[in-house]
């Protein structure tokens, strides 16, 4: 079981993100399990917890799986499977507004979420950096000596052992593999986007870093549209209202306009006319880049997941 130490703030934060008030009776559907007393940690009911290593760079690594209500009910359907990163802070977040948004109803479809880890025993600061960037070529605020640039090595450890064994575990609907990632998160879904897009049929890009490297993503995106006449996947930007660059107003960024990257990136996916190509972008108000992501992983549910 996977412990953590913050549910009430959890259930706190996915109360207050936009998401619709339900009848009291709705809220009585389901029993949360008895949690563990004598000062233990609170857990995470119906989750697992699985060592997945990668063998190329010999690093531990986890992931985290909650399955869907209907999961031991109905024994031969197939779930799409949703992957985030950041899976520390995004997992029991993404769980709860899952679950709230289908209390009275369903509105969004029933998926497996897996949560990628950070290295065991590593600051995550320090794993985001080097498992998520494109190039080494980090920003000068890195700390010194800090590693970037090993995210190619990451998404083949996506694509040869995560998705593998999550696969041979779990009835999953192998054309509908879904990626979540925020920040740094989703350079690294660009990325993939960009370079093996087949690898994920959707894709839900928070708040992407595009300025890193001199906006390294837009010249992958650039050296794809060359090469392919078709881009097949479902995508969704998010980005807050408050990542604009306005200097000396200290609600805005200070150093780099992410609003209007992300505007960027979406005028050159519209301009390209891929026929199976899907996007949706939101500047979401009064958000800044660390309170945006409950608003954005809301509705990026709900774009790439309606109840059918």
């Amino acid at each position: 079981m996977l412990r953590r130490a913050l549910s009430t703030l959890v259930i706190a934060l996915t109360a207050g993100f936009g998401l619709a008030t339900v009848p009291a009776q709705a809220q009585t559907q389901s029993v949360p399990k008895v949690q563990p007393g004598e000062g233990r940690p609170y857990e995470i009911a119906d989750s697992e917890v699985w060592d997945v290593p990668d063998p190329v760079s010999r690093r531990g690594y986890q992931v985290f799986v909650a399955l869907p209500p209907s999961y031991g009910k109905e024994l031969q359907r197939k779930y799409p499977v949703l992957y985030v990163t950041d899976a520390d802070y995004a997992f029991p977040i993404i769980r709860q507004i899952n679950r709230r948004l289908n209390l009275d109803g369903p509105r969004v479809e029933e998926f497996i979420l897996v949560g990628l880890s950070y290295g065991k025993g590593e600051d995550g600061a320090v794993s985001r950096r080097r498992d998520y960037t494109p190039t080494p070529n980090g920003p000068s605020t890195a700390p010194s000596g800090a590693i970037h640039g090993q995210g190619q090595a990451y998404q083949t450890y996506l694509r040869d052992q995560v998705k593998p064994f999550i696969a041979a575990r779990y009835r999953t609907d192998p054309a509908r593999a879904l990626f979540l990632g925020h920040s740094y998160g989703s350079l690294l879904g660009a990325q993939i986007l960009f370079t093996e897009p087949g690898l994920f049929s959707g894709y839900i890009l928070g708040s992407p870093s595009l300025w890193y490297d001199k906006r390294h993503i837009l010249g992958l995106e650039a050296s794809y549209a060359a090469k392919n006449r078709d881009l097949p996947a479902k995508v969704f930007l998010y980005v807050g209202e408050y990542e604009a660059l306005r200097k000396g107003d200290r609600r805005y960024s200070q150093s780099v306009d992410m609003v209007a990257d992300n505007q960027t990136l979406e005028a050159a996916l519209r301009g390209r006319k891929y026929p199976g190509l899907s996007v949706k972008s939101v500047v979401l108000n009064d958000e800044d880049h660390l309170s945006v992501a409950p608003r954005g992983f809301t509705q990026g549910l709900r774009y790439l997941l309606p109840a059918r």
